[in-house]
């Protein structure tokens, strides 16, 4: 098992031979027993840049200003998340840091709208206080969308199914992108605080184009270990719904945000989760399960584990744990 994480060529994949795409999902399968693995990308610079510079403006509000986007019972999916709210699974203090939240929309009278209402919701952007900002980040939104899609389209084939298995998926799926800034430790109210405790996502995949600095570390065989996408490179890394669709053969990348000892001022990163549509379920397919890796999950819909899940880290607004 390797405890190094592998840069792969997307592109390559998408426009090679038989022998180029072969190495390509050799090498995300390799890497992604660390649960990360990092890729080239077609995304524009200009996309990060403008969306860091919004979300900069945004976050440097007061917060009153800030508290205005707080989308009630929307349970952290859309809108604005303050200080010390979610909290690691593992952790029994919360994370410090902030969040804002965001997403595409079905369509009004959509049966997704009309059956999860709770998970599609009217998206909550701080337009009246940061105007231009909705356009710019829905584009970003909708680019890494892109990405992931295609990506995807590599781990299916290395898992032995069509490489379109995730299409139906996630055609209007709840994708969330979640803005993070963290602030300096020198002002945490506890030395017990961290930036994010050890977790993992729930989601199918994670995409991270770059942060403003470092402090991503991933658990691996050999112990943790820094994670910064090289330039040019998108970190990807895999969630729980994925390590129960491949019956384990592809685990959940666990992961902590730190701030490094000589780090003093604060981070800033932008997330996006790649969630298939709620009603899909979760089940091993069938060319995980063999006579050595015999079916170790059952099957959930994927709207359950979500809802699971975010009790567990303490987004459920009238349910806190901490």
């Amino acid at each position: 098992m390797t405890a190094e994480i592998l840069e792969v060529d997307l592109l390559r994949f998408e426009r090679g031979d038989a022998a180029a795409r072969a190495a390509v999902v050799d090498g995300v399968r390799r890497s992604l027993a660390t649960g990360f693995v990092y890729t080239s990308h077609d995304l524009p610079e200009e996309v990060i840049d403008e969306a860091y510079a919004k979300l900069a403006e945004f976050f440097s509000l007061d917060q009153e200003t800030k508290a205005r986007f707080v989308a009630p019972g929307s349970h952290g999916q859309t809108g604005y998340t303050g200080l010390l709210v979610e909290t690691a699974a593992s952790a029994d203090v919360p994370d410090w840091k902030e969040m804002l939240n965001w997403s595409d929309e079905p369509p009004v009278g959509h049966p997704l709208r009309r059956k999860y209402p709770h998970r599609y919701m009217d998206q909550v952007l701080p337009e009246a206080a940061v105007p231009g900002i909705t356009s710019v980040l829905m584009l970003f939104h909708r680019r890494i969308f892109d990405l992931q899609r295609r990506f995807l389209r590599i781990i299916a084939v290395g898992l032995g199914a069509h490489e379109e298995l995730f299409e139906g998926m996630l055609r209007d799926g709840s994708a969330l992108t979640r803005a993070l800034r963290y602030p300096a430790m020198t002002e945490a109210p506890g030395q017990e605080h961290v930036w994010a405790g050890e977790h993992g996502d729930i989601n199918l995949i994670t995409a991270l184009p770059r942060a403003t600095g470092p402090g991503l570390q991933v658990k691996t065989s050999d112990g943790w270990i820094d994670a910064v996408a090289p330039a040019g490179k998108v970190i990807i890394n895999t969630g729980m719904m994925l390590e129960q669709l491949s019956n384990g053969v592809i685990p959940t990348g666990i992961h902590r945000v730190v701030a490094p000892p000589e780090q003093e001022g604060e981070r800033y990163s932008v997330v996006q989760f790649c969630h298939p549509t709620p009603w899909t379920i979760l089940s091993p397919l069938a060319s995980c399960c063999t006579p050595d890796n015999p079916q170790r999950y059952g099957a959930i819909e994927a709207g359950d584990k979500l809802d699971e899940v975010l009790y567990q880290i303490n987004l459920v607004e009238d349910a806190r744990r901490v």
